[in-house]
């Protein structure tokens, strides 16, 4: 029986889910004019988690949140719910920062779990944590190396067992069985929440904490100074500083250009099938992901549903966000066929949802926090696909460039940082997406057991050649 799948569509289940839960929360816009000491732009997680950490650096400080949609429209509310940090990529963390400083970002990210923990139990949310861990498996043979690796960077900087844990392929059967998992390894820094209810957690934490939050109210224009000016739908925002936290959206600005692009990532979302899950083994709340370049990543929910998500979407152009990101029809059905491919058991299990959304891709895959030059501008960007968790970092990190502390969070060699840069447009766009569709086209025929076609193969491998960290295999 073929499965059909449903076309890409707004708003995310996650959200329809969350607000259905929540009952009635009216949303409220800005509709006069507002002087205050930090405007946050941005409703996402960055956003919330810093309007959090600035009351708890300076309760008196005078904070407001301006999001242009409604808190969980965004990318906080689309994106597959993997929480955690990350002792799963010291090996490029080493690479970019050396031992001390890739050991300080992944203890920092061990924290993220506990932060959720902490803010869902204090405000009595249920955000559906669940502490299963992050299960990266090899599904060819030329996947082997990436996860042997992760092993071997834990290793060398002596992280024990119960953080990074080998699985040899006995064990990942165990955990989840399916017929194209060779063996894997797993990261006890990871958890999974419902990450529209984890954005609508925040949500109301900060308005319990009296900070401002106006909802569709867009920033049509910013100009720096003192104060700095933001021209919203709504009226004219004074601010002394101002902490740029729309993640895909900064894509464009002038002080990020070149190192940042966008990328599409897509999920299908099954029926509840509880009964499959308890047949595969798939009981311990893992999430998983693959050892693709453009991954599949799949996690279970509450309700015994099955979520595949496929980061395979189209590359960004000029940092405009359009609906590539959000109907693209041809990635859903790649994360559908990954579904199907790498749990057999689900092969006619009837997909309900489909959605998709822009993730900010850095130059090196990893996150950077600064202040833009001569200004009073902060901003985090470039979480890579990966910013459920390291969100709370950056929380932490722009409540501190804020109120100007020296501390362990602009200690962290994420902060004010040099960075490789990406090509310059059209060659971005253009260069970015005949490498993706190389490396498709290789990961696709390697996972048949055949070799990549040797142009795409030239073509996959250019960045490597070229020091480039985007798109490489």
């Amino acid at each position: 029986m073929a499965v059909v799948v449903p076309p890409p569509a707004l708003p995310a289940w996650w959200l329809d889910e969350a607000l259905e839960a929540e009952g009635d929360a009216p949303a409220l816009s800005l509709t006069d004019d507002l002087d205050v000491d930090v405007a946050i732009v941005g409703g996402g997680y960055t956003g919330l988690w810093t309007a959090l950490a600035l009351r708890e650096r300076d309760p008196h400080i005078r904070v407001g949140v301006l999001e242009a949609e409604i808190v969980g429209w965004g990318p906080s509310g689309r994106n597959g719910g993997f929480v955690g940090g990350y002792y799963g990529g010291l090996g490029q963390l080493r690479r970019l920062f050396g031992t001390h400083g890739a050991l300080a970002v992944a203890r920092a990210g061990a924290r993220i779990v506990p932060a959720i923990r902490e803010l869902s139990e204090r405000h009595g949310e249920d955000v559906w944590l669940r502490e299963g861990g992050y299960m990266k498996v090899s599904c060819a043979p030329t996947q082997d190396a990436g996860i042997d690796a992760v092993v071997e960077a834990a290793r060398s900087l002596g992280i024990e067992d119960d953080v990074v844990q080998a699985l040899s392929p006995a064990e990942v059967q165990d955990r989840c069985a399916s017929p194209r998992f060779r063996h894997g390894v797993l990261v006890h820094d990871t958890a999974t929440v419902q990450p529209a209810r984890l954005a609508r957690t925040l949500r109301r934490a900060v308005l319990a904490e009296g900070v401002p939050l106006y909802e569709r109210t867009r920033v049509l224009q910013m100009t720096a100074g003192s104060p700095n000016i933001l021209e919203t739908t709504g009226g004219r925002v004074r601010a002394e500083q101002v902490v740029l936290a729309t993640n895909a959206a900064l894509t464009g600005w002038r002080p990020v250009v070149g190192r940042l692009t966008n990328f599409g990532s897509y999920v299908v979302l099954t029926e509840p099938v509880p009964e499959l899950l308890d047949e595969i083994g798939w009981t311990g709340d893992e999430a998983i992901c693959d050892g693709r370049m453009f991954l599949h990543y799949f996690r279970t929910t509450n309700d015994g549903r099955v979520l595949m998500g496929s980061g395979s979407g189209p590359i960004g152009a000029g940092g405009r966000i359009d609906a590539r990101f959000s109907h693209d029809v041809a990635t859903a059905r790649r994360a559908a066929r990954g579904l199907r491919r790498l749990l057999p058991a689900f092969a006619e299990v009837a997909l309900e949802h489909s959605w998709g959304g822009p993730i900010d891709v850095s130059s090196d895959h990893v996150p950077f926090f600064g202040t833009a030059s001569g200004t009073r501008l902060h901003y985090g960007a470039g979480y890579s696909g990966h910013g459920a968790g390291p969100s709370w970092i950056g929380g932490q990190v722009l409540a501190s460039l804020v109120t100007g502390l020296k501390d362990e969070w602009t200690g962290l060699p994420l902060v004010n940082r040099s960075m490789r840069s990406l090509p310059p447009e059209p060659f971005r766009r253009l260069g970015g997406g005949a490498v993706r569709a190389a490396i498709l086209a290789c990961e696709e025929a390697e996972e048949e057991g055949r070799q990549g076609p040797l142009a795409a193969r030239a073509v996959a491998g250019l960045p490597r050649l070229l020091g480039m960290q985007l798109g490489t295999r």
